[in-house]
């Protein structure tokens, strides 16, 4: 039933964010749920800060499944210097799966000239890769998911079932005490067999992503190895992340 859930609130969203604003008894009738679910939709999604309830209705004001252009300028000195950082502590000849996000792109900047086995689902990230003579790549297919280009869906879910990996690099739509959350559900499906598929999971994020959700939760903080953030990072959150065991790396200016 949750699975239900999450998908009936990341249709909200996607309503929501096309008309940038939607009546109640619009989404009542798109959706066809009682009026009584979508409130409590709308109030978990105002919770969260994706949309703001209004008299009749609610206006958008996420960024839960914003064009990737313009997710990948937010917070892009941040993005460049973990990138930088990621790429200084991956092995020569490494195998590393990188998830596709607007961070992790940035990790895959920093690769060129280094001799590894890069495996994706990312087709930004293989548009990068794809001309580097001493990067071995393989590319994960399946649904094109149009605003991020991440292959999605039952084809990439069969791919990864059949890999395993040393070190998955992956980005997150936010970071709480609760552990990992992302945009949307076919994302976290996906993501959920990456972190079966790897011995170490790195995360990479922007300060800005801590403290706060996204429309689908993905894993608890345990099944994180390491996190690579900037140094804009609160003290509160440093030591949440050591009390949970997890490795903590600066990229500092």
């Amino acid at each position: 039933m949750s699975m239900l859930l999450d998908q009936r609130r990341e249709s909200i969203l996607q309503v929501i964010e096309q008309q940038g604003f939607v009546s109640l008894q619009e989404l009542v009738s798109k959706l066809g749920a009682s009026e009584s679910t979508v409130r409590r939709d709308l109030e978990y999604l105002d919770g969260i800060g994706q949309i703001r309830r209004t008299r009749g209705g609610a206006a958008y004001t996420g960024d839960s499944i914003t064009p990737f252009d313009e997710r990948r300028a937010s917070a892009m000195p941040e993005k460049q210097r973990i990138g930088r950082v990621v790429a200084e502590m991956i092995p020569q000849d490494a195998t590393i799966l990188l998830d596709g996000g607007t961070t992790t792109l940035e990790v895959a900047r920093c690769l060129t000239g280094k001799s590894l086995q890069v495996v994706t689902n990312s087709l930004p990230i293989a548009n990068l890769l794809a001309q580097q003579p001493s990067i071995e790549l393989i590319l994960i297919g399946g649904y094109l998911y149009p605003r991020t280009g991440v292959a999605l869906g039952p084809l990439a879910a069969a791919a990864l079932a059949e890999i395993h990996v040393p070190r998955l690099i992956m980005g997150t739509g936010g970071i709480t005490e609760k552990g990992l959350y992302n945009s949307n559900t076919l994302l976290v499906e996906c993501e959920r067999l990456m972190l079966e598929a790897a011995e170490e999971v790195w995360v990479v994020a922007d300060s800005s992503k801590f403290g706060r959700s996204a429309l689908a939760y993905l894993c608890e903080l345990s099944k994180v190895t390491r996190i690579i953030v900037d140094g804009g990072l609160s003290d509160h959150w440093r030591g949440v992340i050591r009390d949970a065991g997890i490795e903590l790396t600066l990229a500092d200016a």
